[in-house]
């Protein structure tokens, strides 16, 4: 099982635990409150609101604090008028970083990250330095629950047409193009599987393995950014030792 699918499933059990739950609501309604103005507020015409909806569902986020992010978006006074800027970075010992943002303030977001990689011994990219390492995927995480087979969810998820299945005994993460994630993730929902999160991300086409210091490094740096007001997520190309992973 490969290090970006344990890391996956760190970050989603800390996105629920952790005491920055106030901040993960903010950052959820954020992309609501996005979602509704570009599309509008009607999820069933809106594919963009009804995954973020659905990412707030995933994070247990209260139903009055996504009416409120949806009504900030269709409202006349409008709100904060937010900006998406994915920034590209390199990490401790060189490895890719690909930083989204949802920002009122751009000057601010890029300072934010640029002190935070430079204090990290991490280092800002030039344009298109980073983001061909990536491309935009549908990911499912599933957990296996106890006495399932994770084999026979991960050839279901194939027969459904997954273009890629990465399973171990306590997850499986189901790859596809990102159109087709709403429909693999209802049909696997309907067969029995757990579903964990459902998102669009932005997959590295290959991975780099890393030794543990600088994963310990760089999982330090993920977080540290992943913590700042502006950024939504941090993508990287490496593949984290198990030892590292098991202690974060």
């Amino acid at each position: 099982m490969s290090g970006h699918s344990k890391w996956s499933q760190i970050k989603r059990q800390k996105g629920v635990t952790d005491a920055r739950r106030s901040k993960l609501f903010t950052k959820i309604g954020r992309e609501i409150s996005v979602a509704a103005r570009q599309g509008g507020p009607n999820a069933d015409d809106n594919a963009t609101l009804r995954l973020a909806l659905n990412r707030a569902r995933q994070a247990n986020m209260p139903k009055e604090t996504i009416q409120r992010a949806i009504k900030r978006a269709t409202s006349s006074a409008g709100g904060n008028t937010w900006e998406e800027i994915l920034y590209e970075a390199y990490g401790p010992g060189g490895g890719a970083l690909l930083i989204d943002s949802l920002t009122d303030n751009r000057n601010r977001s890029v300072a934010d990250i640029r002190s935070t990689l430079t204090k990290a011994g991490g280092s800002m990219g030039e344009t298109g330095s980073v983001a061909w390492v990536f491309e935009q995927k549908g990911v499912i995480a599933i957990d296996v629950e106890a006495g399932a087979e994770s084999s026979e969810i991960a050839l279901a998820a194939i027969d459904a047409g997954a273009e890629d299945v990465d399973a171990d005994a306590e997850l499986i993460e189901v790859v596809t193009a990102p159109s087709d994630l709403e429909a693999m993730r209802d049909r696997l929902a309907a067969s029995g599987a757990t579903i964990g999160s459902a998102e669009v991300v932005m997959r590295p086409k290959s991975v780099v393995a890393v030794e543990e210091a600088t994963a310990r490094a760089l999982l330090r740096l993920i977080e540290a950014l992943e913590d700042l007001d502006d950024v939504q997520r941090v993508y990287t190309n490496a593949d984290f030792p198990d030892s590292v992973l098991v202690d974060a």
